[in-house]
């Protein structure tokens, strides 16, 4: 079964992005897949050939705002429209702020907002050009904790949670709804790449999802029961609730983890 719609997934070579993409065109939609790395998008492209949803590879940055015009552009251009905009591409860094190298601080604060920005002043004109369409916004589950020792990449997340509050009244008249998906711990390669002194494992205490659950997760939230701020799981949802109702103790247990 095919579906016409369209969707950007930036991030797409790795992780939830890769998972993401391929729970699209098992769907039957179109993909357009954007990372840095233009021969592992190659391998996404094979891996989504025996698939009923095509798939439109394109090596650009999230940073760059030129790449991420010419990645809409270049959807409209293949497939005639753009309906869906999974904001997706981010790093992780720890380490006390202060201590931690400001090229590591900000090549983390442009990838998880400037790159969150970007992608969407790139795509969503043409989304309202269609007069209806979905974003979800990929945030964290702890976009409200007292995180100390992943201080910034918290905030980044709080950015991230914040904006796709906001947008959703910016963008209701032009029936464009926006998912804040508020994401657990995942196993993916997102500790490796994390920058700052964060190669370190984290802790095991908590369970750990595959990214495939979290790409499910996204796929059900745009196309089969819509909804606007989503934890995947109890247990994240008792975090966010957790740091919430008492954040100086939840704090306490993140300075132990983190550091």
């Amino acid at each position: 079964m095919t579906d016409n719609r369209v969707v950007l997934v930036t991030g797409a070579s790795s992780g939830i992005g890769y998972a993401t993409a391929l729970a699209f065109a098992r769907r039957g939609l179109n993909v357009v897949g954007t990372a840095r790395d233009a021969a592992r998008l190659q391998g996404l492209a094979d891996a989504i050939k025996p698939l009923p949803g095509k798939f439109l590879p394109v090596a650009a940055d999230v940073r760059d705002e030129g790449d991420m015009n010419r990645a809409a552009q270049r959807a409209v251009e293949e497939f005639g429209r753009l309906d869906i905009i999974i904001a997706n591409a981010g790093l992780g860094q720890r380490g006390a702020m202060i201590d931690a190298d400001w090229a590591d601080l900000s090549t983390l604060i442009h990838t998880n907002i400037d790159g969150v920005m970007l992608t969407l002043k790139a795509g969503v004109p043409h989304l309202r050009q269609n007069k209806s369409g979905h974003i979800v916004l990929v945030s964290s589950i702890v976009f409200n904790l007292v995180s100390p020792y992943a201080a910034t990449y918290a905030a980044t997340k709080a950015f991230v949670s914040s904006l796709a509050r906001s947008l959703r009244f910016e963008l209701k008249p032009y029936n464009i709804r926006v998912t804040d998906l508020r994401v657990g711990r995942t196993a993916t390669g997102f500790d490796d790449n994390r920058l700052g002194e964060g190669k370190r494992k984290s802790s095991g205490r908590l369970p750990v999802m595959s990214a495939e659950q979290v790409a499910d997760g996204i796929v059900r939230v745009t196309l089969d029961k819509p909804q606007d701020t989503v934890a995947l799981r109890w247990i994240d949802r008792l975090i966010v609730l957790g740091n919430r109702l008492f954040p100086n103790w939840i704090g306490s247990l993140a300075a132990r983890q983190y550091k």
